[in-house]
């Protein structure tokens, strides 16, 4: 049986996740979409705290840098260095074209680094092509290990 691919975006501004759902559907992702808005939250997420017990982990990570409580780089690090979570690849998908930023992801092994464009229709293309690479031709570690 197939599964929609499941994306965990961690964003902290509310039209950013709604442009984000709208150009997911508008690029033809067929994806379960969750949402987390601050890094704190997305760790607990990840780490299936109250209240996300029952949760997947996410077959990708979407990550903003700038984040309140838990900034996007520390949550990188923090995702890199957990021996459960790194495995988990993680684009950083931001508005940001600092070259430390992006030298600094990759160092703290970012499997990405996405500007997000400012024409919606190049957002969507934008989007079409990560759901391209990391649900049909990349291959993801399992949810589960066996």
């Amino acid at each position: 049986m197939y599964e929609p691919a499941s994306i965990l975006l961690v964003e902290d501004n509310p039209d950013d996740v709604e442009l984000t759902r709208i150009a997911m559907l508008d690029a033809g992702m067929d994806a379960d979409l969750s949402v987390v808005y601050d890094g704190r939250d997305a760790l607990r997420y990840l780490r299936r705290e109250d209240p996300w017990v029952h949760v997947e982990r996410p077959d990708l990570i979407l990550l903003d840098l700038n984040l309140p409580s838990l900034d996007g780089r520390d949550l990188l690090k923090t995702i890199k260095n957990d021996d459960d979570l790194a495995v988990i690849p993680v684009v950083i998908l931001t508005t940001s074209i600092d070259h430390h930023d992006v030298r600094e992801s990759y160092r703290w092994h970012a499997n990405g680094f996405v500007t997000k464009p400012a024409d919606f229709d190049q957002y969507v293309e934008t989007l079409r092509i990560l759901h391209q690479y990391w649900f049909r031709a990349a291959v993801l570690p399992p949810k589960h290990d066996d």
